[in-house]
């Protein structure tokens, strides 16, 4: 029976880890009830609202995605990162249960390559400590030295597409690239492919590109900088558990790291107090590489493109009706 009073079947809801989408990926789902989690949601918190509303698709910009969320939505068919990296997504779990992971891969490459060497650069030329001196009256430039970069070589582990970025930005400043990614294809001339030994042996700068695994966690550990070249600069914009954090303090505070520029850390948000904090020698950034104006609506329109492709392939679009 149809009518002008024919009740409409319900929209399938999708919930987004988050307060907020970028109004371009709001059109794309615009068939779809959207449940907002707000700015800081918990654990606890995605799954009563899996429970209440039981969505066919996540998508994740904050907080884990458990076995405990997906269990608690039964209709569950995506789980679509608003990002690159998918470590806060138990992946297990969701192929156990027959759910689909998707990633917004290279969405916000420009963004944390910027980052990166934003940080970099900051090590390099004592960006922050000059700034603070000049603000408290003093001016440096009898005693102070920056280094200078164009020559050195920067080492990067992960060679996708923020990686690439960043090689590409440090070969125009006339730096030597080498880089270390088993699963890297195609590489551009200018980035040299070694082993893990060679990158820690030459590299002045080291820069983190690569996703966080079991088996890479705590990869930069103080056996692998003890074998670093004295006064390595470290830089990070990829995941904290990639470094073991006492181990890099005390790098830093030995000398044997110059500098290091960190967006990202193994507790998020971080914690007060951190060993990191009022230490010279360290650069610190809320990870917010990938948080810029455009990377926010790339990743956003990526991340529900995602979404939408996979809800199809399960023949789960809204119906349409007349």
């Amino acid at each position: 029976m149809s009518g002008p009073f024919q009740i409409q079947p319900p929209k399938p809801a999708i919930l987004v880890t988050a307060a907020d989408l970028a109004p371009q990926a709001l059109e794309l789902l615009k068939e779809y009830e959207l449940v907002f989690a707000g700015k800081t949601p918990q654990v606890a918190d995605l799954v009563a609202l899996a429970r209440l509303h039981d969505p066919v698709a996540i998508i994740v910009r904050y907080s884990q995605i458990t076995p405990e969320v997906m269990d608690a939505a039964p209709s569950l068919k995506v789980i679509s990162k608003h990002g690159s990296g998918t470590d806060t997504i138990d992946k297990v779990a969701a192929a156990e249960r027959g759910i689909a992971v998707t990633a917004a891969a290279g969405a916000n490459a420009a963004a944390v390559a910027e980052q990166a060497l934003a940080l970099l650069l900051a090590c390099a030329k004592s960006v922050v400590q000059l700034n603070e001196r000049m603000h408290a009256g003093h001016w440096d430039k009898a005693t102070h030295k920056s280094a200078e970069l164009g020559g050195r070589t920067v080492g990067l582990i992960g060679l996708g597409a923020i990686g690439q970025r960043f090689a590409k930005m440090c070969d125009a400043m006339g730096m030597r690239v080498i880089g270390f990614d088993p699963f890297a294809k195609n590489l551009p001339p200018y980035i040299q492919p070694v082993d893990l030994a060679t990158l820690w042996h030459e590299s002045d700068a080291i820069s983190l590109h690569c996703p966080l695994t079991a088996d890479n966690k705590q990869l930069l550990n103080a056996d692998a900088l003890a074998q670093c070249k004295k006064g390595v600069y470290v830089v990070n914009t990829a995941r904290g558990g990639l470094i073991d954090e006492p181990a890099l303090l005390a790098a830093v505070q030995s000398g044997q790291v110059s500098a290091a520029g960190l967006d990202s850390f193994c507790v998020e948000p971080m914690t007060a107090p951190h060993i990191f904090h009022h230490q010279p020698g360290f650069i610190l950034s809320p990870h917010v590489g990938g948080v810029t104006s455009d990377a926010y609506v790339n990743m956003g329109v990526a991340a529900a493109k995602n979404t939408v492709a996979e809800l199809h392939k399960s023949d789960l679009q809204p119906a349409v009706t007349t």
